[in-house]
């Protein structure tokens, strides 16, 4: 093994930072015993080539600077401390884990039950430990150069107002088109080729937006039989974009591709909304795998039940709820929605479920400090704030109680018109609110008619052909 060069380094940025020199490594973790940072040669490697222990925190954050490394690098950490599932302690050093702020993720995994830190089957579930490593199984995090030529990319900067947004999935939207080359076709590429921007220019809309392009996971459930989490709400990396949506390869190239394609947007004036999941991640409830999150710190980034810190608050049907109420995981999302409008030039963010965002001990807070820290930020506020302005628990139907700042799917005018189509009677005053900008939810809570996103048919439910056939 060749030695390798271990300087302290800094605790900001986190993530994998290229310095020039070398590469910054810096994850938070704030109940960890210790942290090990492991280097791959390769994927596939069933192994680490070297393990190296981060001995370096400060406030709360494990760091250590390489100099020798480069981008290109792949890498994970194993992060010790108690297993203890009844006090919300899931550390298991055998599980290797991905950086919450990997700018790249290469490879899927190879399920198995290596991947869950409990023994599947055994009678006292999640509560019995599993000392398997799973590193030969997992994806791994890769270092980037962040360097890119955006030549003279200038924003469109189209007013809500006259906006006219095309939800589109990158992989659906030119898979099988002849008019787009054949290796481009399912990717960011595709979406940013000729053929897709005239037939975008065409249709007359002013801004595409991305079913979710955050590396995501296709559950273990669905490998099983044979199926794929085809539209990507299964987060667990939100600064990577996925690289099944890459024709240039899994170990940078997606990151190069996806600002090309908002290049090309751009500069054909379409603008580049993102739909983001910031409600919940891939690592399910108490019974699912630990990827990530899980293992780094369970209490900081989830919602735990206060009586029983074993099992999960459930706000989005998926097993768990991402934990806005930490300053480091709120730190996380913000930071995740700057790196998409500084780095990748994107124009804004449709929040899916964004009631669960905004929840504190109460309920559905408008004075969470979700809304209060992006309406002062100076990056953030200044972009295409929408919402999905629901969730699955109790008292998540919001809409039109988003705070100022934010534009919502308006779920009231979807179904008036659904039914006013339909030819259900008595719905004449109705439908005159709906079609004259919802002044009854946003007149008199300081917000125009433009925060109300109009929409009769979206990814969930029938396409308007079978909704009207």
């Amino acid at each position: 093994m060749t030695p390798v060069k271990i300087w302290l380094g800094y605790p900001y940025p986190l993530g994998a930072t290229w310095l020039g020199n070398g590469v910054n490594f810096a994850i938070f973790s704030e109940t960890a015993t210790s942290v090990a940072l492991c280097l791959f040669d390769n994927v596939d490697a069933p192994q680490e080539n070297m393990r190296i222990p981060v001995t370096e925190h400060t406030d709360q954050v494990w760091h250590v600077f390489l100099p020798d490394v480069k981008p290109g690098q792949l890498y994970g950490y194993r992060v010790n401390g108690p297993y203890d599932p009844k006090q919300g302690m899931r550390f298991n050093s055998s599980k290797l884990l991905l950086d919450p702020y990997a700018k790249a993720i290469a490879g899927e995994i190879n399920w198995a039950d290596e991947m869950f830190a409990y023994v599947v089957g055994d009678k006292l579930e999640d509560l019995t430990r599993d000392f398997r490593d799973d590193a030969w199984g997992m994806p791994k995090a890769v270092v980037i150069d962040n360097a890119f030529d955006w030549g003279n990319d200038k924003r469109p900067g189209i007013p809500l107002h006259r906006s006219v947004i095309y939800e589109v999935h990158v992989k659906g939207f030119t898979k099988l088109w002849s008019n787009v080359p054949e290796e481009l076709r399912g990717t960011y590429a595709g979406v940013g080729s000729a053929a897709a921007i005239e037939y975008l220019k065409e249709l007359g809309v002013t801004a595409i937006e991305l079913l979710p392009v955050h590396a995501h996971v296709d559950d273990k459930v669905l490998i099983d039989r044979g199926l794929r989490n085809y539209w990507g709400y299964n987060t667990i990396g939100f600064f990577a974009p996925e690289a099944k949506y890459s024709s240039s390869g899994a170990t940078g190239g997606q990151v190069t591709e996806f600002k090309t394609m908002v290049r090309n947007l751009h500069a054909a004036g379409l603008e580049v909304i993102l739909d983001v999941v910031y409600n919940h991640t891939a690592e399910g409830n108490h019974l699912g795998p630990t990827l990530s999150f899980r293992g780094i710190d369970n209490p900081a980034y989830y919602r735990l039940l206060p009586e029983d810190a074993r099992l999960y608050m459930d706000f989005t049907g998926t097993g768990n709820t991402f934990n806005l109420l930490h300053p480091r995981t709120l730190q996380l999302v913000m930071d995740s929605l700057r790196y998409w409008v500084n780095d990748m030039h994107v124009d804004g963010f449709r929040f899916d479920l964004a009631s669960s965002l905004a929840r504190d001990q109460n309920g559905v807070n408008k004075l969470h400090a979700f809304f209060e820290i992006i309406h002062q930020d100076p990056v953030i506020s200044q972009v295409k704030l929408i919402a999905e302005p629901w969730d699955v628990g109790d008292g998540g139907y919001q809409v039109g109680n988003f705070p100022v700042l934010w534009a919502e799917w308006n779920g009231k005018y979807r179904d008036e018109v659904r039914r006013f189509w339909k030819g259900d009677e008595g719905r004449i005053g109705e439908m005159a609110y709906r079609l004259t900008g919802s002044p009854d939810l946003y007149q008199t809570t300081g917000r125009r008619p433009y925060a109300s996103i109009n929409f009769i048919t979206a990814h969930d439910g029938f396409t308007l052909n079978d909704l009207v056939s």
